[in-house]
């Protein structure tokens, strides 16, 4: 009967590539993580493909990465930014639905916890900035784009709070589902973005000219000194 009772408490379960016994509420709990996790994650991309097609819808097209006639420097960067998110998609689906395949990374609960906070908080700051925007949003800048500079809402705390979102949901999904794949497209999806946000600080003074400079002064390009 011990023995019985032992089978029906425990099992062996796969996570995160590491095969271990552990009880049955472990297990459940470290589900949880992934279950939310996968929530926050399709909440932020639904988010954004609702935008794009609220838009088009009134005929603008907001995906102006690698398009259009730009420097070389920045075509490179932007394809590399449409690789990096879609491929990031990707790997983070795949942590929740193939993490018997991948080098798992053992973190404790609280940190896996910590990283669906700081997707929560990346969704709701890409949501802001998305309903801040309305139809100014674009991912991307042109020369000659037609778009009003916004300074409002959550824009008041950082010039970048949809950035902010993409870096917060990178970040804690690499801690919620952790594995090697996952962290080190973390990092280099974040360091893209960050790139991403450089090549457009050189092109908005252009665009908007001393207004842009005076809140590039007031304003933080994340949050709070960064």
């Amino acid at each position: 009967m011990a023995e019985g009772t032992l089978k029906l408490n425990k099992r062996v379960f796969p996570h995160d590539g590491l095969f271990y016994v552990m009880g049955m509420e472990e297990a459940d709990k470290l589900m949880i993580h992934e279950i939310a996790a996968v929530i926050c994650m399709t909440l932020f991309y639904l988010a954004y493909f609702y935008k794009q097609v609220l838009l088009a819808k009134q005929g603008i097209r907001t995906n102006r990465l690698a398009r259009g006639q730009k420097p070389v420097k920045t075509m490179r960067v932007e394809m590399a930014v449409l690789a990096a998110t879609y491929g990031m998609a990707v790997i983070q689906y795949g942590s929740s639905g193939l993490s018997r395949y991948l080098v798992g990374i053992p973190l404790p609960k609280d940190v896996r916890s910590t990283g669906v906070f700081l997707m929560v908080i990346g969704v709701a700051f890409f949501i802001a900035a998305l309903a801040t925007m309305k139809d100014n949003w674009r991912a991307g800048v042109e020369e000659n784009q037609q778009t009003v500079m916004v300074i409002q809402g959550v824009y008041r705390i950082s010039r970048n709070p949809a950035f902010v979102g993409f870096d917060l949901l990178y970040l804690g999904s690499a801690l919620a589902m952790p594995n090697v794949v996952i962290f080190l497209a973390a990092i280099c999806c974040i360091l893209i973005l960050h790139l991403q946000i450089l090549q457009e600080e050189k092109l908005l003074p252009g665009l908007f000219g001393s207004a842009y400079l005076d809140y590039k002064k007031h304003t933080p390009r994340y949050l709070l000194f960064f």
